[in-house]
């Protein structure tokens, strides 16, 4: 028998009720582009990165040119005199003070939140409740409204113009947002690894440190970028809480460069350059993490 009339194999067709059916609105939104919401992209990254590159182009130009001409156009001539002007200054003592505010805030509201966070996911009564709500208040109360309150207990403890005079209101302010991420982040972690942990004898403090916070990286990573801001960037308690060089930070060191007979803007603009590094850094790091917990997600 030839090779030409040997019988070729047939394919199995899967039967129609087995194969995927693909939604039909899913198909129509995967295959159709939507103009609308890549213009406001645009537009939203062209107002995010338009003040970027006007900051960086203005901190390169010199301070004999930063009021004249278009500041959207490239300095014809850049120089980095301005950013020498900002490191000769005392830019290191400001940013160990920020960088030393910043560590001990985030440390003091992680130390505390995960445990709240902890108890207000596990222990399921109305008191427990109760108490989480009364403490999430502290969303809805503004810093303005409590500064003279603050600044009379900080005097009256002899903290005044001291670093803990910025570290304690600024992690107080900083946990219940920290407590309220923390809480949906626990709540995605399933109940029934708490039970196999329950069943294997485990302890509370067990499951904290061994499942839960183990679970909770993008919820934790989230507060840490959070807390880290509102420290970094924090200005009313150091603008009322200290009053000499000791203990200043960042924020106020932005002063040096205004005076009574003008303001050095690009020295003023390479400072905050040079500020915004850091923390830019620490967000490049976590940004996934960061995400995940934003969305409500960190626990799976």
């Amino acid at each position: 028998m030839s090779h030409d009339t040997l019988p070729r194999p047939t394919k199995t067709r899967q039967p129609e009720e087995n194969r995927p059916v693909e939604s039909p609105r899913r198909r129509h939104w995967t295959k159709r582009a939507n103009p609308v919401a890549g213009l406001g992209s645009f537009i939203w990254l062209l107002i995010v990165l338009v003040p970027i590159y006007a900051m960086l182009s203005a901190s390169l130009t010199g301070a004999d040119k930063a009021l004249t001409g278009n500041p959207l156009r490239p300095p014809s001539e850049p120089t980095l005199d301005n950013y020498g002007t900002v490191l000769d200054s005392d830019f290191g003592h400001l940013l160990s003070n920020t960088a030393i505010v910043a560590i001990v805030v985030v440390g003091i509201v992680l130390t505390l939140s995960i445990p709240l966070a902890y108890v207000a996911v596990r222990t399921r009564d109305r008191w427990s409740n109760a108490a989480f709500r009364l403490f999430l208040l502290g969303v809805a109360i503004p810093a303005q409204a409590v500064v003279v309150p603050l600044y009379l207990l900080i005097a009256k403890l002899g903290l005044y113009d001291t670093l803990p005079a910025v570290i304690l209101p600024t992690a107080a302010f900083a946990m219940p947002v920290s407590v309220l991420v923390l809480v949906g982040t626990l709540r995605d972690v399933s109940e029934d690894l708490y039970e196999a942990m329950a069943l294997d004898g485990a302890s509370p403090l067990r499951m904290l440190f061994q499942l839960t916070i183990p679970l909770a990286k993008g919820g934790i990573s989230t507060v840490v970028i959070y807390s880290a801001l509102q420290a970094w960037n924090g200005f009313l308690f150091p603008l009322i809480f200290t009053q000499s060089d000791g203990p200043r930070v960042l924020t106020l060191g932005l002063f040096n460069y205004v005076s009574q007979f003008g303001v050095n803007i690009p020295a003023l603009l390479a400072s905050v350059v040079l500020s915004g590094i850091p923390i830019f850094a620490v967000y490049l790091v976590a940004r996934r993490a960061l995400v995940g917990g934003l969305m409500g997600v960190g626990g799976k």
